[in-house]
């Protein structure tokens, strides 16, 4: 089982604010341990439930229910599933920083770690290779701040909002969709018109 270590004392409070370098750091500093394979039926090296449990007690708030932590201890996963637990396993260290303790942030963090941003997230990338590039680690950073009601210090919500929109891969595969959407419909209608055409064209010399 993973042990959260001690917490930077680099963080300052800043109410809602909080610094966006120090917590970009930790990620690229995250341990080795947060990279092993969470436990999936009886298989696995680290209880992510676990690891969430003493986060969302550290971050304040009441002690999350067994029925909660269910979601990080399934009976099997496909890979997709696997990157999701080893992103929440990230998330957690990166909830360890000193500036979210005792904030009475469980609840919100509980819901982020659960919900489809970061499902979304471990289907474009997986742990190891979110730490490596630093658009994710600041991707992955800006949505925690956000659902957790906070920004990066020296940001209006207009200027934190925007900059996750620049970075963010999930923003970016969503355009994509659209766009080949788009592309297949334009296609679909050009074919259309084309034998509609077609068939005019045939009709006509048929007719003389």
């Amino acid at each position: 089982m993973i042990l959260l270590p001690p917490p930077s004392p680099l963080l300052r409070h800043y109410n809602s604010l909080m610094q966006l370098e120090t917590l970009l750091r930790r990620i690229a500093e995250t341990p080795p341990e947060f990279f092993e394979a969470p436990f999936v039926g009886r298989s696995g090296m680290v209880h992510v439930g676990a690891v969430v449990h003493d986060t969302l007690i550290e971050l304040g708030g009441p002690e999350p229910a067994i029925e909660q932590l269910r979601d990080f201890a399934p009976a099997k996963a496909d890979e997709q599933e696997r990157r999701r637990l080893r992103l929440a396993l990230l998330t957690c260290w990166l909830l360890g920083e000193r500036g979210f303790r005792s904030r009475d942030l469980g609840a919100r963090a509980l819901a982020f770690l659960t919900g489809s941003e970061l499902r979304e997230l471990a289907g474009l990338v997986d742990a190891p290779k979110l730490v490596a590039d630093p658009d994710r680690r600041e991707e992955l950073t800006r949505l925690t701040l956000r659902a957790l009601g906070l920004r990066p210090a020296g940001e209006t919500a207009a200027q934190a909002q925007d900059r996750l929109a620049t970075v963010s891969s999930v923003e970016a595969a969503r355009l994509f969709r659209e766009s080949q959407a788009a592309e297949q419909r334009a296609r679909e209608v050009r074919e259309a018109m084309a034998r509609k055409a077609a068939q005019e064209a045939a009709d006509k010399a048929y007719r003389e």
